[in-house]
């Protein structure tokens, strides 16, 4: 059964521990394309190298040829250049002040939840923003790959640069994995989940817990994906539109 608006936003009005999941989809709004897909990157799989975009944003990929690899991490930056969060985004971030904990865990890597405010963030994924040294500690932060040789070299120790993003065969971060463990053994009252079909285990892992436990789970989505067999609710829609939607049925159930 389809849920409604209403019966989304009751979950926001009264449940006070709340995790949400965040994948793609919430960003599509925004104007960026979804990693698979339709509108996706790279829908074919194949780059024009030849080899799988997975292998391409590989650790062993960019070990041995770091100018491929930083050539799709620009394509996922240019994305996304001139951006900005969009109305699902910026709701999150206004319900985390209005609840007393409001999580966002996101495998995106564009910035864009922290760019809207929220606090309680984990980047499990990492961030295409910061950038670090592999070989110092040189850190910084750049708003787009605007006018960075590739691949860029650090400008203390000349050693290599690269994103503080999660490529494929690496470990998690080691922070963002702290928090999100500590966050989870906490529990939380609801899981919501937006715009991702939660193909990892530690994304779908939490909303398989909760539902497992009978906590409300609610999945938003423009169609259906295997989560949407296991959550109690399901909302068909767009993130933005829908997230829009349930912030003015709290305001004005607060008002």
């Amino acid at each position: 059964m389809q849920t409604t608006i209403e019966q989304a936003a009751r979950l926001f009005l009264e449940q006070d521990n709340i995790l949400v999941i965040t994948g793609a989809g919430i960003s599509a709004d925004s104007g960026l394309p979804t990693y698979r897909g339709v509108g996706g990157l790279y829908n074919t799989g194949q780059t024009e190298e030849g080899y799988a975009i997975e292998d391409i944003l590989s650790i062993d990929m960019f070990e041995r040829r770091p100018e491929l690899t930083w050539k799709y991490l620009l394509e996922l930056e240019k994305s996304s250049r001139g951006r900005r969060p969009n109305a699902a985004h910026e709701t999150l971030a206004y319900l985390e002040k209005k609840k007393k904990r409001l999580w966002v865990l996101t495998q995106n890597v564009d910035g864009f939840h922290h760019m809207a405010g929220s606090e309680k963030l984990v980047e499990i994924h990492g961030n295409l923003h910061r950038l670090s040294c592999t070989v110092c500690e040189h850190e910084e932060e750049r708003d787009d790959y605007i006018g960075l040789e590739l691949p860029p070299a650090c400008p203390q120790c000349a050693g290599l640069i690269r994103p503080q993003v999660t490529l494929f065969g690496e470990a998690l971060p080691y922070e963002a994995t702290r928090v999100y463990e500590r966050e989870m053994n906490r529990g939380f009252d609801c899981v919501v989940v937006i715009g991702t079909s939660a193909v990892f285990p530690y994304i779908y892992g939490p909303v398989v817990e909760a539902a497992r436990h009978g906590i409300p789970t609610l999945e938003i989505n423009p169609d259906r994906t295997e989560l949407s067999k296991i959550v109690r609710h399901f909302l068909p829609g767009r993130a933005a539109e829908s997230m829009l939607a349930i912030r003015r049925i709290v305001d004005e159930a607060n008002s």
